[in-house]
């Protein structure tokens, strides 16, 4: 059940960084939508509604912007957290995959022990760019024998395909540029 009876425009509260981290980037800023906390309720509760009643066991978060979303998701599924990190950043025996982006290419890392076969995982992160790196996450989910049964990203920077590359997913924007 979303906070408010209306619908908040989130699009309007995502601040532009022009040439971050590199220049030529228009960075899309979440931190003016996640410092007001009626535009953050709602923006967890509609990451969430879509996936209520698909028996998410885990929901993974990207690092590092969609740790943010995808604990707040995991509590209210109900569900457990799963951080997907850059490489070197997890404590015991990990998995990886790389992955391209916007403006280079990384590796990313889930413990081997996160998922177990059969679980059934939400993605969650707050951008949708190129889909390199959610596809590396589902990647790294289904090499676990888990089964992705969504991403839930707060945007979508449309002009750069990413939903291309995640056809065989349901993929859930709330904000598209």
């Amino acid at each position: 059940m979303d906070t408010e009876a209306r619908e908040i425009d989130l699009g309007a509260l995502i601040r532009d960084v022009p040439d971050f981290p590199q220049p030529g980037i228009l960075f899309k800023d979440i931190t003016t939508l996640t410092k007001d906390r009626a535009a953050f309720r709602q923006t967890v509760d509609r990451l969430t509604r879509p996936f209520r009643d698909a028996g998410i066991d885990r929901v993974v978060g990207i690092e590092s912007r969609g740790f943010i979303f995808a604990g707040a998701v995991a509590y209210l599924l109900g569900a457990g957290f799963v951080p997907v990190r850059k490489e070197g950043k997890l404590p015991a025996v990990s998995i990886k995959r790389e992955y391209s982006l916007e403006y280079g290419t990384n590796v990313l890392e889930m413990h081997r022990d996160a998922i177990e076969p059969g679980h059934t995982v939400l993605i969650v992160d707050d951008v949708l760019a190129t889909g390199g790196t959610a596809l590396a996450t589902a990647h790294l989910v289904e090499s676990l024998e888990g089964k992705v049964a969504g991403m839930a990203f707060v945007v979508e920077l449309g002009f750069l395909k990413g939903r291309e590359h995640l056809q065989d997913y349901r993929l859930l924007s709330l904000v598209t540029y």
